[in-house]
């Protein structure tokens, strides 16, 4: 799948990764690029930058969704890839009890980093089945493949974005239109905020760097567009001895909190 002279959509677009797929895309030649964001004025700021539309909006909202998608599909008659990257992420108040966050926590969590490729499926299917074209790129996390110490919101959402991806590819490709998930480590974003954590073993890329690996990962059309190729490593340490990962998680675990209180 090449960007060039694609109608691309970028959620989460006014900065982190989002901010740089759009710069790169510009760069690739896409025809037009919509930037939504939950911050108007900065997906403003970034529309423009690169000749494209700017549309507030908020992807826990279903309504805000479909709005971004008719907004590409009344000017330029279709989406050819809707980049879904909004996301959240919120620790556990409490390190030692994974049911310490409050239920807002999961709500919010739960409506960006799930429920809004949902709204994004909803939104862009039809016109998709119907000209047997298009593709979902859907930024999740490697904490979905893997798990994210310190945080069982992210972890479990993003778990959950990863079965929603796979149903999506799955169901389909039949009619012509692909899926990739972009999944990350530690990314030097606001989300990031300069936090030590287990995300961080393996370095902390650049936005640019991400946006780099999305092109080429759409380029070879492949589902799981990995930017830290040690996740696969992880991944079939994980799948080949579940407890022996166990293990390693736990020991990970507590290695990230003694340097956690040494930095104090």
């Amino acid at each position: 799948m090449k960007v060039a002279d694609k109608i691309v959509i970028v959620t989460g677009g006014a900065s982190g990764i989002g901010k740089a797929m759009v710069e790169r895309f510009h760069k690739e030649g896409a025809k037009a690029l919509i930037v939504a964001d939950l911050n108007g004025a900065g997906a403003e700021a970034v529309a423009k930058s690169v000749g494209g539309i700017a549309v507030q909006a908020d992807v826990t909202k279903e309504a805000d969704v479909q709005k971004i998608a008719r907004t590409a599909e009344d000017k330029f008659g279709r989406i050819d890839l809707f980049c879904s990257n909004a996301g959240i992420s919120r620790g556990d108040p409490d390190i030692d009890n994974p049911g310490s966050p409050p239920d807002a926590h999961w709500e919010l969590a739960w409506g960006v980093n799930v429920m809004a490729h949902v709204y994004a499926a909803r939104a862009a299917l039809p016109g998709m089945i119907e000209r047997k074209s298009g593709w979902f790129l859907n930024t999740v996390s490697a904490a979905g493949l893997l798990s994210q110490i310190g945080s069982a919101v992210y972890s479990t959402t993003k778990h959950a974005a990863i079965g929603f991806g796979e149903h999506l590819a799955i169901a389909t490709k039949e009619n012509g239109i692909g899926v990739s998930l972009l999944c990350p480590q530690a990314v030097d974003t606001p989300m990031l905020g300069g936090a030590a954590g287990s995300q961080n073993v393996d370095g902390v890329l650049a936005p640019s760097d991400v946006a780099a690996a999305v092109v080429a990962g759409l380029a070879a059309e492949t589902f799981l567009i990995l930017p830290h190729e040690q996740v696969v490593t992880y991944m079939q340490r994980k799948t080949g001895d579940y407890d022996r990962w166990i293990r390693g998680m736990v020991r990970l675990r507590r290695g990230v909190i003694d340097g956690a209180k040494g930095s104090r």
